[in-house]
């Protein structure tokens, strides 16, 4: 079968007995980088040598139904870099291939940088969302952003340091500025750091420099009363930004409970 395996997130301590055990019999690893995995057999003083296989995002489609074959016969242990595979990371496409082929899926749990960062976030856990990473180009974030406007779910964003500041400043644009906001930095290693506040104090936080691998964590949004004349000045405002009517009326309906019919109506009786 195929064993997705969770890895450490930054503090070798975090890797389970399970995982040890997985590492030290395992004929064959998928890996996302081999080098990565070598340093990890190597940090939890493994001398098996398992046979490894790069298995990253840019082959994954293609080596995904040899891999499926291999592991009708012999187990076959996936890493990512850090946390679950699949998750912001490879091994979806293959997990897909194996349900399709029949073969067998399993799982090593173990550390997650999702989870970690909404448990200590201070922000609702009851219910939330992980959105992956924001979009690098700024017009594609605000219109992720602002599909999310009206989320009511705690949300868990992964970002690059290098763009925190100005993801941060387009979270206090579309949500608010006095939005709760949490970043998550370094979580589990030496320098780990929490920073609470509101979008916009992040933002100005932010722009002095942050290092490391990033979390951003966000208060989902607070219950509103829509009136049919608030819907339709929300989807002129996407519609403005780039979005087709349709579409807009849709996104709107979808947040508020308005009616996308009536939405697309009025708003285009404006427009006209």
């Amino acid at each position: 079968m195929i064993i997705l395996a969770a890895t450490p997130i930054g503090n070798l301590g975090d890797a389970s007995k399970r995982l040890v055990d997985a590492l030290s019999t395992a004929e064959v690893v998928a890996a996302e980088d081999t080098r990565t995995t070598i340093k990890l057999l190597k940090g939890l003083g493994i001398a098996h040598k398992p046979r490894l296989v790069s298995l990253h995002e840019h082959n994954e489609r293609e080596k995904s139904a040899e891999l499926v074959e291999s592991a009708r016969n012999a187990d076959l242990l996936v890493l990512s870099d850090a946390g679950m595979p699949t998750v912001s990371d490879p091994g979806y496409h293959l997990v897909v291939a194996a349900v399709d082929a029949g073969v067998g899926v399993t799982v090593i749990p173990g550390p997650s940088a999702v989870i970690t960062a909404l448990a200590v976030s201070g922000l609702p856990t009851d219910r939330f969302s992980f959105e992956g990473f924001l979009p690098r180009k700024q017009g594609d974030r605000l219109t992720t952003l602002r599909a999310l406007e009206h989320e009511r779910r705690t949300m868990v964003f992964f970002e690059s340091p290098n763009r925190l500041a100005a993801s941060l400043a387009d979270v206090a644009s579309v949500f608010g500025s006095d939005r709760r906001t949490v970043v998550c930095r370094e979580l589990t290693k030496m320098f780990e750091e929490v920073k609470r506040g509101t979008a916009a104090e992040l933002a100005e936080w932010a722009t002095a420099g942050v290092r490391g691998e990033i979390c951003i964590v966000i208060a989902g949004a607070e219950k509103r009363e829509f009136s049919l004349h608030d819907g339709v000045v929300e989807v002129l405002e996407r519609v403005s930004a780039g979005e087709r009517l349709k579409d807009a009326a849709g996104s709107v309906s979808e947040a508020t409970g308005l009616s996308k019919r009536e939405l697309y109506q009025a708003a285009l009786a404006v427009k006209n």
